[in-house]
């Protein structure tokens, strides 16, 4: 996974499900998180998108 992709995920974690960093941080109050269901659906539905838009873009190129 690059970078960017790396970040993209870390930024959809942070808006959708309230998630400070995806980074493994030895602690399970820091490492485990509870989560509604819609924001889980509301963060697999970005992730999707930004998929969808990085082929696109793909595409495009050629």
């Amino acid at each position: 996974m690059t970078k960017r992709q790396r970040a993209l995920l870390a930024a959809i974690a942070r808006e959708h499900l309230n998630i400070e960093t995806l980074e493994t941080r030895k602690s399970d109050s820091l490492d485990f998180h509870d989560c509604a269901v819609w924001c889980i659906e509301s963060a697999l539905q970005a992730a999707f998108e930004a998929g969808r838009e990085a082929e696109r873009k793909q595409h495009k190129k050629g």
